[in-house]
């Protein structure tokens, strides 16, 4: 796995035209390269001007005035000796200026074409702005919802995260990288950050280096296969050596195994870090390990800069390997086409229809996790009064979720702008937030709020966390509603109407002492610019909800980290071996409550599953047929049908999840693993039949000997609306 291709005759040309400028370059030149400064907002300081001008700088950071901008590249191109011209990045996540679901959110669409769209939009309007270095996207694995930085990631499973991962790249990037409207993608965080114990960001990592290859590293791999140019290494450690020097990870894995010959960025600061860490004595030998493991460019502190001619020329850095890191820059600069008049795009405002990607990603990353009675859809000729309650229901900025610096919040259009009108002439909305903010602890409003809430046909309340409350260094140990929000919602749900609740988070929140309150619950993350929109044309079954858990729910924060895909172990928890904390009785015998996998308070069951979600309408699974129930190692493909039917009244889309369970291998396996799915619309009534191709080569696990390898064995196959699919059939690979 990961074998390089053969480099192309273009790639040949830019190694050579790398290399020639290399050869001009002088030794404080090329330190330069590695340096990537911060922007001043707008502004060029004398000191700035004069490092650009002597070819101190390879990049900049956080500068997004196009006019700036364009005059950092002239000082770079024209008062250079060697007219270098300048990376300029910037944290391009989920958007630019229009803002797309985070990206836990559009993991929850399943849809990956409609993900790399987005991401095409924000590339498009940060490259009208002069950023041409996109930090993003990140595919840490994320299954504790604790950490802030889920909010950023694609969930927690790694196939899912390898496709939306490379979807991005590919959006980002475009089908050439030197077009105008084209930005480098820079993967993130290299490697396992999202297993920092306790959810908390930035802290350690214990990861068994089979778990690491098997589950962590395949998105990483999958971005870099999909074209990304440059990586981004993790603030945090691994196993007790921090990533920026971590040589298990940047140099075996990352240029030795894959080949890797792009830029590798340290994170902010994360090189000068290395001295908190406590694995160097100053910034000088973290320069120095920072370098030797395989970092290029240094982000924000100046360890490169101040440290390498000395190590240099001590001969600690081999003037050689300051070559690699100053040819990685130069190749990607090249393939930008910086070199060969490239100019920032003209900024043209988006028309109606390019937004489009902005809407349906909002739309199908919604998720329903509960509609009683078929509270949802509304309906209009049924509605007098429609009360619009919760903290949540008209806030620009807070719909749009964590790093959104450039998000234009008067781009917004909240639920509540969209309700309004949607209601003109139809019906009237009464609207009372009950609380300011998601964290507010006042009851004061809640009277107005229960007497709309009375006065009203049908409630809908806005519930969830600001977008403050998620993403980089903010993290939460108790994952319950925020503030005075459950509070809100049961004086509520009191007043005996029809209440549909729909949070907007940037994680999976612990539901369980408030799923049973509401009638109807629509999960929608933080669903970017077109959020009223959307959830409008969903609360009024203008179209159906189709989106799909990428994150199991846990009951309590307590549960976490609770995934889908675990070891059986050798206890595996069931119905029959659980007996509930408050159904125990009084002096019990020890082992007469069941000694399986399990917490007494919690059980053994998520409160929603990974990959669950509901429709308007259902669907059935039957009829799972495989070609053969044998195939061998050396075959292509496991080949299957499923008929999937719309069982409902309303025209719908259904995710189609298929996971595979290895029952027998050298090391433990997962309980189940996603293998592939696929989104299929179906009418009212229709029914179809659809074919799948597994290729046998994602049977392929890692063993104890750390490689990748395909056992002969009994396997389960399921397909179904979730990871708790219950249609099953067994094959045997030979």
């Amino acid at each position: 796995m990961g074998v390089s291709p053969t480099p192309s005759t273009t790639e040949t040309r830019r190694h050579e035209r790398a290399r020639e400028l290399l050869g001009k370059m002088s030794l404080a030149e090329k330190i330069g390269q590695l340096v990537l400064v911060n922007g001043a907002a707008g502004e060029i300081p004398a000191d700035l001007r004069e490092a650009i001008a002597a070819g101190r700088v390879g990049g900049v950071l956080n500068e997004v005035v196009p006019e700036c901008v364009d005059e950092l590249q002239r000082i770079a191109c024209d008062e250079s000796r060697l007219g270098i011209p300048l990376l300029i990045a910037r944290d391009v996540i989920h958007g630019f200026k229009h803002i797309a679901p985070i990206p836990l959110g559009q993991a929850a669409s399943w849809n990956p074409e409609l993900v790399e769209a987005c991401a095409r939009l924000a590339a498009r309007e940060a490259a009208a702005s002069g950023v041409n270095w996109a930090m993003a996207p990140m595919v840490d694995i994320g299954r504790d919802p604790r950490w802030g930085r889920v909010a950023e990631s694609f969930g927690e499973d790694p196939l899912l995260t390898s496709r939306f991962g490379a979807a991005v790249v590919r959006g980002l990037q475009g089908e050439d990288l030197s077009h105008a409207d084209s930005v480098a993608a820079c993967v993130k965080h290299f490697a396992g950050y999202g297993a920092s114990e306790g959810g908390r960001d930035y802290d350690c990592t214990s990861v068994p280096e089979i778990e690491l290859r098997q589950v962590h590293l395949p998105p990483f791999q999958a971005c870099l296969q999909a074209g990304a140019v440059s990586l981004m290494p993790s603030f945090g450690d691994l196993n007790g050596t921090p990533a920026t020097m971590n040589r298990l990870l940047l140099q075996r894995i990352l240029r030795q195994e894959w080949g890797f010959e792009g830029i590798v960025l340290s994170d902010w600061e994360a090189v000068r870090q290395l001295v908190d860490h406590g694995v160097c004595a100053d910034r000088r030998e973290a320069a120095r390990e920072a370098a030797l493991a395989g970092v290029d460019m240094e982000m924000f502190s100046r360890c490169f800069e101040d440290h390498l001619p000395g190590l240099i020329a001590a001969g600690e850095v081999d003037v050689s390997r300051l070559d690699e890191m100053v040819l990685s820059i130069l190749r990607v600069k090249l393939q930008l086409g910086l070199f060969d008049g490239r100019r920032r795009p003209l900024e043209v405002p988006l028309k109606q229809e390019e937004l489009q990607p902005l809407y349906h990603s909002a739309l199908q990353s919604v998720v329903l996790l509960k509609n009683e009675s078929q509270t949802l859809p509304l309906q209009v000729e049924k509605l007098k009064k429609l009360a619009v309650i919760g903290p949540l229901a008209d806030e620009a900025l807070e719909q749009l979720g964590t790093w959104v610096f450039d998000g234009d919040t008067s781009l917004s259009v909240t639920p509540l702008q969209a309700l309004r009108e949607y209601a003109k002439g139809r019906f009237e909305v009464i609207h009372e937030p009950g609380l300011e903010y998601s964290r507010d602890r006042s009851l004061e409003g809640m009277p107005k709020a229960t007497m709309a809430a009375i006065e009203a046909d049908a409630v809908v309340v806005f519930l969830g966390e600001e977008a403050i409350l998620s993403g980089e260094a903010h993290c939460r140990a108790d994952l319950r509603l925020p503030g005075a929000q459950t509070e809100l919602l049961r004086r509520v749900t009191d007043s005996g109407k029809p209440v549909i609740v729909v949070i907007l988070a940037g994680r999976p929140l612990a539901l369980q002492e408030v799923i049973d309150l509401p009638a109807a619950v629509l999960y929608a993350w933080h669903p970017g610019t077109l959020a009223g929109p959307a959830l409008r044309d969903l609360l009024f079954g203008i179209e159906s909800p189709s989106g799909k858990l990428p994150m199991t729910f846990p009951r309590m924060s307590g549960q976490v980290p609770v995934y889908y895909a675990r070891k059986n172990t050798g206890r595996p928890a069931s119905a029959e071996f659980y007996t509930p904390l408050e159904e125990i009785p009084r002096g019990a015998v020890q082992y007469s409550t069941g000694n399986t996998c399990h917490h007494l308070d919690a059980g053994y069951t998520p409160l929603f599953p990974f990959g669950f979600g509901l429709s308007y309408s259902t669907f059935s699974y039957d009829n799972l047929q495989l070609k053969t129930c044998r195939v061998s190692r050396d075959s292509a493909a496991l080949d299957f049908s499923v008929c999937l039917r719309n069982t409902g009244k309303v025209e719908a889309e259904e995710v189609v999840q298929v996971y595979v369970r290895d029952l027998v291998g050298s090391v433990t396996r997962p309980v189940r693993e996603l293998k592939d799915f696929r989104r299929v619309r179906l009418a009212a009534g229709e029914s179809r039949v659809l074919h799948f191709s597994l290729p046998v080569k994602e049977l392929a696990f890692v063993g104890a000997d750390l490689g990748w390898r395909l056992e002969a064995g009994k396997h389960q196959l399921f397909v179904g609306g979730s990871s708790a699919a219950q249609l099953m059939n067994e094959f045997e690979l030979l």
